[in-house]
Formats: structure tokens, sequence, C-alpha cells
């Protein structure tokens, strides 16, 4: 048999040759490692596609109790076989088990505050002697659909000074409204706005519902309506914008929002919601911008001092008021980014994921205790500050033994970039550890999109972002949304401007 060896000058080769040889042998590694890469790139790609349509939604990681390896879920290890055989007994005797009577469904009780009408049925027949001696009472659960009403309102006139000289008419003056000589009151814009705005229910769609009520309201109508409604809103909306950025402390994020434009006949624009939440006074912000450029933060930002908190986005860096500005990042989008690694490498995507969940562990005790800033601030500092250091040390270490293009080693990276930024949550008791709260105030833009499909202009978008940042803010502060903004359109146009505040859902 012919024995192979290093291919080298000695072997007969000519030099020439061997140089081709070795160039021949560096491209076929370097197409080797090309297709490996493609592979793991593919891989992670369906992996992700997987996840979007059959995995769980929550990124919440929570550590098996066995061992996290696979061959644990389908083979016992050799000291469970033996616990096993240790525990197996031979019972030569039977037994009859005692069959358990089936569960029966609970009935929720019915709330005590719902109005109660009460309906009495006689039984027939019955002897005028009859005794009572009890009742048996049921109670059903019954709707009756919103009903349409008039207000109508009586002004009396009266004269007084009946004399050929003086002659005065009295008459009460027209309660305030917010259009002017129009035949809508401020609770109907409420409903209708709180209809396409939290229950995403277009104008069309009211439009036929109130049709079946026989009653026509064009959905254009509707939203003329809101144009108007929007103009008074807009003194609320640069009072709740000033009380935000006056603050030292906020959080950012953006979603897009498609819209009808001139300049793009036959599509849809894509515009952006920028929302800024802050934390401490529990209000939201959102800002309708024409692009995901920098220039949205840039001018909104311009006078704003203090802490942001952000993901990763670029259009966040290199502000004009950059050194007022100083930056947090968000651990959720970290966790995110190890929780898509996971097939790709489960052994170190698995321990990141358990050290996060290590700090989130600490987050949510101090929640559950109801904890002053101040003394979340000593927890995170006795508690938080070792892990945080321990696991900078395992990323730094740990990076140069993955793959860059790798999913994990994307994580990585992504993580070890924003490290600064990351960290810097436990240097402030009211910092938050991550952006979710201000994700979740976008999630009912993510519905409404589904339903309305796009704002009809521009001006539209902004006027829904108005309407957007009202609803986020009474949603975190627990407010019914209806009641406040009916009660707010009443009081608006007998409000000064210098009570503005007052009328912020908080």
């Amino acid at each position: 048999m012919k024995q192979t060896g290093n291919i080298s000058p000695s072997n007969g080769i000519t030099p020439e040759a061997y140089y081709l040889l070795e160039k021949e042998k560096e491209k076929l590694a370097q197409e080797n490692q090309n297709l490996q890469n493609e592979v793991l790139f593919l891989k992670e790609e369906l992996a992700q596609l997987k996840r979007m349509i059959y995995g769980s939604k929550s990124e919440r990681y929570v550590k098996d109790k066995a061992d996290a390896l696979q061959g644990s879920l389908f083979g016992a290890t050799e000291m469970e076989e033996k616990q096993d055989e240790e525990a197996t007994q031979e019972i030569n005797y039977k037994r009859t088990r005692a069959k358990k009577d089936k569960a029966r469904p609970l009935r929720a009780e019915i709330p005590a505050h719902l109005p109660r009408e009460e309906q009495v049925i006689e039984p027939e027949g019955i002897d005028k002697s009859a005794k009572k001696i009890g009742e048996e009472i049921s109670e059903r659960l019954e709707y009756k659909p919103g009903k349409l009403y008039v207000r109508r309102i009586v002004r009396p006139k009266y004269v007084t000074g009946c004399s050929d000289e003086k002659t005065n008419i009295s008459i009460a003056e027209v309660p305030s409204q917010i259009i002017p000589k129009g035949n809508v009151g401020e609770s109907l814009l409420a409903h209708i706005t709180i209809s396409k705005f939290v229950d995403h229910l277009p104008f069309y769609r009211q439009s036929k519902m109130f049709a079946r009520e026989g009653l026509r309201i064009p959905d254009s109508t509707m939203g003329g309506w809101f144009s108007e409604e929007c103009k008074w809103l807009s003194f609320v909306h640069d009072e709740l914008k000033h009380q935000v950025l006056s603050g030292d402390y906020l959080q950012a994020d953006e979603t897009p929002i498609p819209v009808l434009s001139k300049d793009k006949p036959g599509s849809t624009h894509k515009g952006y919601f920028w929302v800024y939440y802050d934390p401490v006074k529990r209000l939201v912000l959102f800002d309708y911008r024409k692009s995901r450029g920098r220039d949205g933060p840039e001018d909104i930002l311009s006078d704003f001092k203090g802490y942001l908190q952000t993901d990763g986005y670029a259009g966040y860096e290199n502000l004009k008021n950059q050194s007022n500005i100083t930056r947090l990042a968000c651990m959720a989008h970290a966790r995110r980014k190890f929780e898509h690694a996971m097939e790709n490498d489960q052994q170190r995507g698995g321990h990141a994921l358990e050290t996060i969940g290590d700090l989130y562990e600490i987050e949510r005790r101090a929640k559950e205790e109801g904890l002053s800033y101040e003394q979340i601030y000593d927890l995170r500092q006795n508690e938080a500050v070792p892990i945080l250091k321990e696991f900078e040390k395992w990323l730094k270490d740990e990076i140069n033994q993955v793959l860059p293009k790798s999913a994990i080693g994307k994580a990585f990276a992504y993580t070890l970039k924003l490290w600064s930024y990351l960290k810097r949550y436990v240097e402030r008791g009211d910092f938050q550890i991550d952006n979710n709260l201000i994700e979740n105030s976008i999630r009912p833009v993510a519905l409404g999109r589904k339903n309305y499909l796009f704002c009809g202009s521009h001006e539209a978008a902004q006027n829904a972002a108005m309407i957007y940042s009202f609803l986020g803010t009474c949603k975190i502060n627990n407010i019914e949304p209806y009641r406040w903004l009916k009660e707010t359109l009443e009081a608006l146009p007998e409000c000064k401007s210098s009570e503005l505040f007052r009328l912020l859902p908080r």
C-alpha cells in the first residue's frame, strides 16, 4: 500500500507545485470554515423561526433541578437507577383502590358591586292562606348593550323690567364644550376615542355598530371630531411632555407605525413612535417622527440632563446633548441574546441565563418586600455587585473560545459592548434593571396596527402619539381610561394653563 506523507519539496515535488498545493490547501480550509459558519447561521435562523411559531413567549429562565443535559430527559443516571433498584419491592397481595369522587367545577361568585335587578316569580295556583317560609335565590349575569341618549339642554328665558324705558332678558350661559356649536358630547367623544385606541376598533367599524342602533355617524365625521378633540388635548400633552423631560431618569424605545403619505402613493410610509418613560413619576410620552434617525431623540432630549436607559440601538449614541446624558442599557435585551443562543451552545448560554436569573431574583425580592430606593441600593450593592463582577470576568474569559459569527458569539459581543451601561443600574435604587416597563406601553400600538393598519397622515400619526401618551400613563397608574378622558374633556374648556398639570392621569 502506498503511504502518503506531508507535502514538502523533499518528497520530489518542485517548489512551484508545492506552493500551489499549499495555496489550494488554504483555500479549501477557508471554504470549509465558511461552510461551517453558514451551517451555524442557518441553524440559528431555523431555531429563531421555530421559536417564533412554537416557542414560549416568556423570557424568564428557570434552571431544571435535574441535569440539564438531554440524556437525563430520556434515560436515568446511574445513581437514579441504583435508587430505583433499592426501592423495588415484591408485593404478593391485592387490594381494591378506593374510587375517588370526580371533582366538581366551582362556580365563580358574581361580584357584589354589580347592580341587581330583582325579578320575583310567584308560584301559580297558590292558596291565599299560604304562609311564606323562605325563598330560593339564584343569580345570573345579564348584559344590556350601551345605549345612546340625547342630552337635551333647556335654558328658560326671563324678562325683567317690562316697561318702555328698560327691558332685560335673562338666560343661562351655554355649557362649554370641546366642539363649539357641535351636537356631540364629551362622553361620546371619549367613547369613540377609547374604542379605537384601547379596544382597537377603527372608526368605520364603530360606524357600522352605531348603524345597528339606528344612528348614522359616518367614519369621516368621527375623524373630524377626533381632530378637534386633539386640538384641546394638545395643551395637556405639552404639560405631560414638560413633566416627563423635567426628570433626571428616562427610559426610551421606538416602534414603527405605517402612515399614508402623498410622497408614496399606493404604499405606506414607515414612521416611528419614539417612547419616553419616567419610572419615578410614572409618566409615558409618545413622540411621532417620520424616521428612525437620530434627529428624533436629539430634538426632544436637547435640554435633558440625567440618565437615559435604552437598548443597543445606535440612534441614541453621539447625540448633540450627549455630554449631559449618562447611558444605561437593558438587561432583558442581553438575556434575550443568550436565550436565542441556547441551541447553539447550551452550556455557555445556560450559564449566562442562570446568572442573569440570579440578578432578576434580587429584583423580584426587592419588589415583593416593598423596599425603598435606599434599601434597594443597599441590597444591590451587597448581592448584585459581586454577581456582576464574576459575570464580567466569565464573559471576558469565554468570548475568545466561541466563533464570532455564531449565536453565542454575538450574545457575548453584544453584552460586553454594552457592559458598562448594563451594570450601571446598581448605582441608584430607583434605576430599573431593564426596559420592560416601556415595552409594555408599546404593546397597544402593535395591537392597533393589526386592526386599523395605518395612520391616514403624518398629522393623524401625531394625534395618535398624543392619545397613546395618555393611555400608556393611565395603564401604568391603573386608571380607567374612559372615565379619565371624559372628565378631562369636560374640564378642559374652563381649565387655566397653570392648572393643566392637575389633568394628567396619575
